[in-house]
This record gives structure tokens, C-alpha cells and sequence, in this order.
């Protein structure tokens, strides 16, 4: 069995890379780090595989030609190569993260949590702490709503080959609540939650795993704000993943963020388009008539991305990067492939 880390970074060998690496290796996790314009030549790392962009660009992979530089969503290449390694489970953080032991724990696809059942959106973060916190991406007229009381949620065991971990110290809030509440923040620790389909919630691509049912709703938009990428994958990966019966899970913190510096009011404009839209994107997408079966994904990653494009939402050149991703994956090894057919 062959687990995969993927992380993104244009940093030299950090501490933080460092003991990601170390852990890694110790936990035997295949270490992929997916550089760009501005990394450093020469990158080297013990334990940890190092793509530049000429490394990237021999890979035969459409996607890593038609992705652009100095952008995040060059994150992709990564996914591809642990899926063209035969990854079992792909888990992703972002290079200022400190994992936890429990982060590098052998998780399964389904797993007992309680279930929300409650269709909309929903705050999860409320049920890890009695704070005022809301992950960024959801809608800010949603952030103080309460959620269904943890005790009234019941517990099963669903497929959720989408699973979040939350993020403590510097955890993924928005720009408003940064430039107004107080950081750094501890969650509480508590059993995992699930979302079933109908019940909507953001998740990011700071502490996430995925399994190969779900691999091909990896894919990072480029071509909208930078700010939105994670968020808006998360949105059509939910949609989808609800014609397939599969559940959403949230589970608690099992890494601690350092920040990098971030401008917060270019993060604020940045985030803009999300405080306006999120909402309407994801009535759009629940309104969006999809197939159920994983060899439709494909056709409903293409149609929900037609979606946000006709909706002046994603630009235009986002479809044809996608496509690059869908025949990238339908090209490599059996299990991505019959994740879209």
C-alpha cells in the first residue's frame, strides 16, 4: 500500500520541509514537492522527490504544459505523478505546516462520524469549538448561524473519500476574520463529522486526503482568484461527490500552521469574489443536473466547470486546462482512470 504526500513551494529546504520530510520517510509516505518559476535551483531535500518546472515539463503530462507558472494550481502536476505511482491515498499540506503524529496515521475511505443531514450550509468548525470561527469560503452571512447540536447528529459509517483535517495555530479563516479576530487558535479535539449530500461546507487544501474514487475532483482551477482556488474545488467536488452518495468528513486538528507573511488586504480583495458569489455558486451547482456512477465524473467536472465559466465566475481558458487534467488522468494507471470512465 502506497501512500503519497504532495506539497507545493517555492521555498528552499525550510524547517518546516525539513521535518515534513522526515516524518515522511519515517512514516513511509512518498514525499512529491511540486516547485515553480521561483524556487531555488538545485533544490535538493533528503527525503522528499523535488519537481522543478523542467522536471514537470518532461513528464508528458498535458497539464504541465498548460498549467501557468506562479500559480498554485501547478499543485496538480504533483497529484498526477503520486497518481501515476499508484498512491492508494494522496494526503495534502501546504509548506508552513507542522504535522501532528495523528496526521501521518493510515486513515480508511469509510469511516464512523457523526452525520449532518441538515441540508445548506453549514459552519463546521462549530462543532470543534464554541468560538466564533468560520472556514474561509463560507458564506459570512452563514458564519454565525448555528449548526444541528452534535448530540442530535447520528453516527454511521459512510464512504468519504474526501476527508479534511482542520488546522490549528493559524488555521484557514478568511481575510475578515483575520483582520478583525485573534489568532493563533486552538480547536478542541472531537470525533470526526461527515457531511451528507445536500449539506454544503468549504474545504480547503491545507490538511486534506483523498482516496482514488475521488482523485480526479483533486483538480485546482487557475484561471480565478487565487484566493478561490481551493475553495471553488471543494464546491464542485461536494456537488459531484453527492451523485455518488459519498459523505464529506471533517475531522480534528491534526496539524499546526506558521503562517507565511500574507498582505491581509490584497488577501481581502483577493477573497472578494468568493464574499459575493459563494452562495450563488452553490445554488448554481445544486440546481446543475448531474450523473450519478464514477464513470460520469468527467462529463460532470466539464459540465459544472461550463458552469462557473458561463457564469463569469472562472475564465474561459480554465476549460481547456481542465481537459489537459481529465485526458492526463484517463492516460495513467487503471485505478485514476476509473475514476472518470
Amino acid at each position: 500500500m502506497t501512500r503519497a504526500l504532495v506539497v507545493t513551494s517555492i521555498a528552499p529546504p525550510t524547517e518546516a520541509l525539513e521535518r515534513l520530510a522526515r516524518a515522511a520517510s519515517a512514516a513511509g509516505l512518498d514525499f512529491i514537492l511540486v516547485g515553480d518559476e521561483a524556487s531555488p535551483a538545485g533544490f535538493e531535500l533528503p527525503g522528499c522527490d523535488f519537481f522543478g518546472l523542467e522536471r514537470q515539463r518532461t513528464l508528458g503530462l498535458g497539464t504541465a504544459d498548460a498549467c501557468p507558472t506562479r500559480h498554485y494550481a501547478r499543485k496538480n502536476v504533483g497529484y498526477l505523478i503520486a497518481m501515476e505511482r499508484g498512491a492508494t491515498t494522496i494526503v495534502e499540506t501546504d509548506d508552513d505546516t507542522e504535522a501532528y503524529s495523528a496526521f501521518w496515521q493510515q486513515r480508511e475511505q469509510t469511516e464512523a462520524a457523526a452525520v449532518v443531514e441538515s441540508p445548506g450550509w453549514v459552519n463546521v468548525y462549530s462543532y470543534f469549538s464554541d468560538a466564533r470561527i468560520w472556514p474561509r469560503g463560507l458564506p459570512l452571512d452563514a458564519a454565525r448561524i448555528a449548526p444541528p447540536p452534535r448530540h442530535s447528529l447520528g453516527v454511521a459509517r459512510t464512504s468519504c473519500p474526501i476527508q479534511q483535517g482542520l488546522v490549528d495555530g493559524d488555521p484557514d479563516v478568511d481575510a475578515v476574520y483575520r483582520l478583525v479576530l485573534d489568532l493563533p487558535f486552538q480547536f478542541e479535539r472531537g470525533a470526526s463529522v461527515a457531511l451528507a449530500p445536500g449539506v454544503w461546507c468549504p474545504f480547503n487544501s491545507q490538511n486534506t486526503s483523498w482516496w482514488p474514487d475521488a482523485y480526479a475532483l483533486m483538480y485546482l482551477p487557475a484561471y480565478c482568484s487565487f484566493r478561490m482556488t481551493d475553495i471553488w474545488r471543494s464546491f464542485v467536488a461536494q456537488r459531484i461527490a453527492w451523485e455518488n452518495g459519498w459523505n464529506v468528513l471533517f475531522r480534528e486538528a491534526t496539524v499546526r500552521q506558521w503562517r507565511n507573511p500574507h498582505d491581509l488586504m490584497r488577501d481581502f480583495r483577493d477573497e472578494v469574489p468568493g464574499y459575493v458569489s459563494n452562495r450563488e455558486m452553490g445554488a448554481a451547482l445544486q440546481e446543475l443536473e448531474l450523473e450519478p456512477g464514477r464513470s460520469r465524473i468527467a462529463a460532470n467536472m466539464r459540465r459544472s466547470y461550463e458552469l462557473l465559466v458561463a457564469r463569469g465566475w472562472v475564465a474561459p481558458q480554465e476549460l481547456a486546462l481542465l481537459d489537459a487534467w481529465l485526458a492526463d488522468i484517463a492516460s495513467i494507471r487503471p485505478a485514476a482512470k476509473a475514476a472518470v470512465g
